[in-house]
């Protein structure tokens, strides 16, 4: 069963939530992030580059310090304030095509460990170790590890009772999505909201697999009840919204064009798309291809897969193309390779190739919820960057504190 509690966030001002509230600092360009601190003295970038107006960047555990004394000030400012009451946060993002809500909590460390938070996503120790030691000298979390569920009607019923009210927060941002966030402090709700998600047998890691990791080290390393638990945002896994990541290589391991393409027909069949401007693969086991100025279909030949992670489009392609034909053997460190969400458009592959920036991309579907599910219950790993998923939380709406 799935323990999720209620928490006090440390969270902006009322009126000014739509200014601290911010994207991941790792999406914005360097001008985007230098307007933005230049001209909101509120956003939580500043939280997170205290070092931005310095000469000399600080790094490591010394610019942690520095991010702790930052949101300091910012508390001090009344720029963010704790609330007195243990509370649910119910969080609404809209965009022009979705609506995703679900519920911000803490979530149990120990459900991790014990498989009842289930992933899909192998991890980077170094990255684990990194950011665990952000969260001991910090003190603080700023973005919740994204966990699915199935539906529920009980949690609908609680959703349904707060969304149709005022909001506490409501803004819209500039890439016209529309956030809305309500606290839900009422005992008996709270009671409804803990009951029912104890009543679910397991979750599944959506997004956030190092923010879990790391917190389950540092629960090992600090004794206290706030770090046996992290801050999560639950949600009905029919809303997500799950996206491909394409790569692109570098080089072609010194190969020609021709000969990569007679290497790839060994496990694929290949038929050259004409007069197309982009093409995205329809087709089961399909993929699509950037050579030389040609989109190309590539349809893996049919084989038997010893597991449900061999059968996805991400492992066939690092099975028979990345790794054999291209020598790139882990994608996660591998400088040959650039990955992009499914969210940019194809012709940016079709440009950064043909402007030689690389030389070859490749374009895959996306992976359904249910062969995720497949996976992670099987215990498997997916290959890095197999999946893009939506919602994107802002940073700094609800602050879980660390003690």
């Amino acid at each position: 069963m799935v323990k999720v509690r209620p928490f006090k966030a440390i969270r902006p001002a009322r009126d000014k939530a739509n200014l601290v509230a911010s994207r991941s600092y790792l999406t914005y360009s360097e001008t985007t992030i230098k307007e933005k601190l230049d001209h909101n003295p509120y956003t939580f970038l500043h939280i997170i580059n205290p070092d931005y107006n310095s000469n000399r960047k600080a790094t490591g555990i010394t610019k942690f310090k520095l991010v702790k004394e930052r949101f300091k000030q910012f508390i001090r400012e009344d720029i963010l304030k704790r609330d007195e009451m243990d509370s649910f946060y119910i969080y609404q993002k809209q965009d022009e095509l979705n609506i995703y809500t679900g519920i911000i909590g803490a979530s149990s460390v120990e459900d991790y460990l014990n498989n009842k938070i289930r992933k899909h996503e192998q991890t980077l120790t170094k990255r684990e170790n990194m950011f665990c030691e952000y969260l001991e000298t910090t003190g603080f979390n700023a973005d919740p590890v994204l966990l699915a569920h199935e539906q529920n009607e009980e949690i609908k019923k609680i959703l349904n009772k707060y969304t149709r009210n005022r909001s506490e927060y409501e803004f819209t941002t500039t890439n016209k999505s529309l956030h809305k966030l309500w606290v839900v402090n009422d005992l008996d709700d709270i009671d409804t909201i803990i009951n029912t998600l104890d009543k679910i047998e397991k979750v599944y890691i959506a997004d956030g697999h190092h923010r879990c990791a790391s917190s389950a080290l540092l629960s090992k390393q600090k004794d206290s009840e706030s770090s046996s638990y992290f801050m999560s945002y639950l949600i009905e896994e029919n809303q997500l919204n799950i996206l491909n990541f394409n790569r692109l290589v570098k080089n072609l391991n010194g190969l020609t064009y021709k000969q990569l393409l007679e290497k790839i027909k060994t496990n694929y069949t290949v038929s050259f798309k004409k007069g197309i401007a982009t093409y995205s693969p329809i087709l089961e086991n399909e993929i699509s291809m950037y050579l030389n100025g040609k989109w190309y279909s590539l349809i893996a030949n049919e084989k038997r897969y010893n597991s449900k992670t061999s059968s996805l489009d991400p492992s066939i392609l690092s099975d028979n193309i990345l790794r054999p034909i291209l020598g790139i053997v882990d994608e996660r460190i591998d400088q040959n390779i650039s990955f992009l969400e499914g969210t940019i458009p194809l012709s940016t592959i079709k440009d950064k190739v043909d402007g030689g920036e690389y030389a070859a991309g490749f374009v895959l579907k996306p992976i359904s919820i249910s062969a995720i599910k497949r996976v992670a219950d099987n215990n498997e790993i997916m290959p890095p960057k197999s999946t893009y998923v939506e919602p994107k939380l802002r940073s700094g709406l609800t602050i879980y504190p660390i003690t």
